[in-house]
């Protein structure tokens, strides 16, 4: 999953709308669209940056609310 992170956060991808991880050998596929919105909103947190734009509408919808909120800088 940290390839796809990467990917999306460097804008490889536009407005995805689901992320799916599949192993055929297992037989299994899962949707981890909630673990990837989650761990790109946790990586902007710690930056103290803003989720890209075009990233937005998919931790919007995925991520949940309270790790949204805003990190306060200590002046």
């Amino acid at each position: 999953m940290e390839i796809v992170i990467q990917d999306l956060l460097a804008g490889e991808y536009r407005q995805p709308s689901r992320v799916v991880a599949f192993n055929p050998a297992e037989r299994w596929s899962e949707d981890v669209s909630e673990d990837i919105a989650r761990e790109i909103q946790r990586r902007c947190n710690l930056q103290l940056s803003d989720v890209p734009s075009y990233l937005q509408e998919f931790v919007d919808r995925y991520s949940p609310q309270d790790l949204q909120q805003f990190s306060l800088r200590l002046v």
